[in-house]
């Protein structure tokens, strides 16, 4: 089984983004091949500095390897370092449609608030270089967010259409979406996503333990005192619970007859006496990661590895298509 997952280096992450997704990576490792990589030609799409561009993508490598994987098990690289992407994404552009990509929830999202003579091809072109990430490595499981399923959607389209003009030459992929902590919320607006955009209500992954602690003790809750899970009645509650469950690893059921009884004050306590738990020793390793000169060769070396088994699905289908 092949396993294919990456992040783009467009913001801080958040706890968010360890729960969905860094927490997660190193159980597949231990399944079949897997490849995690920073998403950096997809952080183009929009205005992004290049000084923090490379500094961020610096930083994701160093947040892989402090969340546990082991570059002896996995391939870990930079997406722009193989270039077999964009070569892939370039044949790959005619076989899906305007109106598919049009579609796309995540570019209405983005672009709807845009002067449409600013909205640059790349944002809309965005899911075909996903496609080509993932059948690039003819991944069978894609790890991705509920915000990504949509995309995965479209390769899996794209695959039965070229398959049907040319043979069996694309891997059908298949999208993995975490079953506890697959959507966490803002602590200040639990209506809306942490999504490194809200200083109060993102727990970014480099916030001291003051401010992680501080974050949730302010967090929004509801009228009542019960600790339940009711996402219609007390968002706020069921977002703490999520969290919880998915530190500890536990049903959010399980999280909930852990917390009955519990007043709000002190429910909150437990959660950031969780949390902190988690985040500080994976902040140490984060940091022994990042001052530490081997993990670039460490990308280096992924990058390598990562070209020459790309370079195989590339040729297959320039063959197919007549390129070769």
């Amino acid at each position: 089984m092949r396993v294919l997952s990456g992040i783009k280096p467009t913001g801080k992450l958040t706890l968010g983004n360890y729960i969905g997704a860094l927490k997660n990576f190193p159980n597949f490792q231990n399944e079949g091949e897997t490849f995690i990589f920073i998403a950096d030609l997809h952080a183009l799409t929009m205005p992004i500095d290049p000084e923090f561009l490379r500094e961020n993508s610096k930083i994701i490598a160093s947040f892989y390897l402090a969340a546990g994987l082991d570059p002896k098990k996995c391939t870990i690289f930079r997406q722009s370092r193989v270039s077999e992407h964009s070569e892939l994404a370039i044949i790959l552009q005619n076989y899906l449609y305007m109106g598919e990509l049009s579609r796309m929830t995540q570019f209405k999202e983005k672009s709807q608030n845009m002067n449409q003579n600013a909205i640059g091809l790349g944002l809309f072109a965005y899911p075909v270089l996903m496609a080509a990430d993932i059948l690039l490595y003819d991944s069978d499981v894609v790890p991705v967010g509920e915000d990504q399923t949509q995309h995965v959607e479209l390769a899996r389209d794209l695959v039965k259409r070229f398959n049907n003009h040319y043979g069996e030459i694309l891997k059908m992929p298949e999208a993995k979406i975490g079953k506890v902590g697959k959507r966490i919320m803002s602590l200040s607006d639990p209506s809306k996503k942490m999504s490194k955009s809200d200083p109060k209500g993102d727990i970014f992954l480099l916030d001291d333990m003051k401010t992680i602690r501080k974050k949730i003790m302010s967090a929004v809750t509801d009228s009542g005192s019960e600790v339940i899970y009711d996402i219609e009645n007390k968002p706020g509650i069921a977002n703490l619970l999520t969290i919880y469950a998915a530190i500890k690893n536990i049903t959010v059921e399980e999280a909930e007859t852990t917390f009955a009884g519990y007043r709000y004050g002190d429910f909150k306590k437990a959660i950031a006496d969780a949390v902190i738990e988690e985040i500080e020793p994976f902040q140490n390793r984060f940091y022994t990661f990042y001052n530490d000169p081997q993990t670039e060769k460490i990308l280096e070396e992924g990058e390598a590895k990562a070209s020459v088994i790309a370079r195989v699905v590339l040729q297959r289908v320039q063959q197919a298509v007549g390129l070769r």
